[in-house]
């Protein structure tokens, strides 16, 4: 289990007991489609459905990027999928919290809009963990984003950074005077994106938050889950953020 599309490749195969021993005790996965999925019985119907899914949308798994440390390991990659209106290319990030080698729980993390034509609420996964302090570009970032602070989002990211939503495809945004495009267009539901931080995940490249979602501007979101990754250039800054949830955006202007 070294590569990014580790957790994908063993789905599409249809591997359900590789994925059993993976864990330390009982498996317990949570995924955007399946939901909560406990226990061997319920890991094998899991695959099964999971491999037959992929295997119906043509699916191939592309690796993205890895932020690993002892305690939790953050693997993206995206999934290329022939959906009804052609080819899509849906981010995808597996979080695994470890148990020396083994894995204690997985909690996947995709949007639905892609494959539903409609965002779905999802309920958070973990509680909040008010002592988590982040550092550096992404604390910065963080607090801008909170604040609906369009300059200092700009003062976080790189000038050459990319910026990409959820959804993937052409919800992607390269460079200064596109992000801050679409952070103004953001900010205009009435002000910055409130998260309760659950988890940091940081090995000094990048750093992935697991978050609740609580309030966008103006509008009170339902709590939900979702985890970002912020990775920094070689100036500190952000070089890239990478998002995986399934918020509603409310009506920007």
């Amino acid at each position: 289990m070294t590569e990014p599309t580790w957790f994908h490749e063993l789905l599409a195969t249809g591997d359900a007991e590789g994925l059993a021993r993976a864990f330390a005790g009982e498996p317990a996965i949570d995924d955007p489609r399946a939901g909560r999925v406990r226990g061997i019985d319920a890991t094998r119907a899991y695959v099964l459905d999971a491999a037959m899914w992929m295997a119906g949308l043509d699916a191939s798994v592309e690796a993205v990027h890895s932020t690993r440390t002892e305690q939790r390991h953050v693997d993206e990659a995206v999934l290329h999928l022939a959906l009804p209106d052609g080819r899509w290319a849906l981010p995808v990030t597996v979080v695994s919290d470890r148990d020396g080698d083994a894995i204690g729980a997985v909690r996947v993390y995709h949007s639905m809009w892609p494959l539903l034509g409609e965002h779905r609420v999802r309920e958070p996964l973990l509680e909040p963990d008010p002592t988590i302090e982040l550092t550096g570009a992404p604390a910065d970032y963080m607090r801008a984003l909170a604040a609906g602070d369009v300059e200092g989002i700009m003062a976080a990211y790189e000038p050459d950074a990319v910026v990409r939503e959820p959804s993937g495809g052409p919800y992607t945004y390269a460079g200064a005077d596109r992000i801050r495009e679409i952070y103004t267009a953001m900010f205009s539901a009435g002000g910055g994106i409130r998260l309760a931080f659950c988890t940091a995940t940081d090995d000094g490249t990048a750093c992935a938050v697991e978050f609740v979602a609580l309030r966008w501007g103006h509008h009170e979101l339902p709590r939900q889950a979702g985890v970002a990754v912020y990775e920094r250039g070689s100036s500190g800054r952000l070089a890239a953020a990478r998002i995986y949830d399934d918020v509603t955006p409310p009506p920007f202007g």
